[in-house]
């Protein structure tokens, strides 16, 4: 990894020995890796540091796997999720997707197969990071260039504050399509509280008032479930 900071992983294994297991090997491979024996442990070291992927046990005291999913989403609701289950029942199997699971491992597996799924994860994540942070937008006659904070048309540019930015950066990617609400509200403003959310509709107002210029553009709201950037596809 040269002189990169090496990924960080939280694990949540309440067996002991397994748990040192994987935490050591995952070591022995560069990855900087917290473990911690309980759910409560573990949404506490979420809370306190970042995290690049998280793999968590099913079955733990205090708050079990799915529990701390939920709450780590409320967090974050893109940080990869793994599950380590000795629960091979399908039903487990699909509450772990719906929860948001990037994989569902069953116990025992094999710690190189492990290793590669996180690896490639991760790859993956880094990949749309990059391509997210270069990506441009034309939505009819306007560009946004969202790292330089930049909508522009006619030789006119508006400058957008970062909450602006970061909101029409994702009504762009779900483009015609449903930007869920509680999503948009987890991820930029933290929590999806009812004091957040009248802030967010604050912020809509304002994009709308910036592509008033071009009458085919609308950020429509989809009542009670979030709202819609209608850009006619040339």
């Amino acid at each position: 990894m040269g002189d990169a900071k090496p990924s960080k992983i939280l694990l949540c294994e309440d067996d002991t020995n397994l748990g040192k297991v994987i935490k050591e090997y995952l070591e022995l491979n560069d990855f900087d890796v917290v473990l911690e024996r309980d759910g409560r442990l573990g949404l506490a070291a979420f809370q306190r540091e970042r995290f690049d992927l998280c793999l968590l046990d099913i079955m733990m005291p205090k708050m079990d796997g799915f529990q701390l999913a939920e709450a780590i989403r409320d967090v974050n609701p893109d940080v990869p999720l793994f599950f380590l289950s000795a629960k091979t029942m399908k039903e487990d199997i699909i509450e772990g997707y719906k929860l948001g699971a990037d994989d569902y491992i069953t116990k025992p597996f094999d710690s190189e197969v492990l290793l590669f799924k996180i690896k490639a994860v991760l790859k993956r994540n880094e990949e749309v990071n990059r391509e997210s942070e270069n990506a441009e937008y034309d939505l009819g006659i306007y560009h946004f260039i969202p790292r330089l904070r930049e909508l522009s048309h006619s030789g006119q540019t508006q400058t957008l504050s970062p909450k602006e930015t970061e909101l029409l950066k994702l009504l762009c990617h779900h483009k015609n399509d449903l930007m869920p609400r509680d999503m948009a509200l987890k991820k930029i403003w933290g929590s999806d509280t009812y004091f957040n959310g009248r802030s967010m509709d604050v912020y809509v107002a304002k994009l709308r008032k910036y592509f008033k210029d071009d009458p085919n553009i609308e950020i429509s709201n989809i009542h009670g479930n979030g709202f819609r950037l209608v850009v006619p596809e040339a």
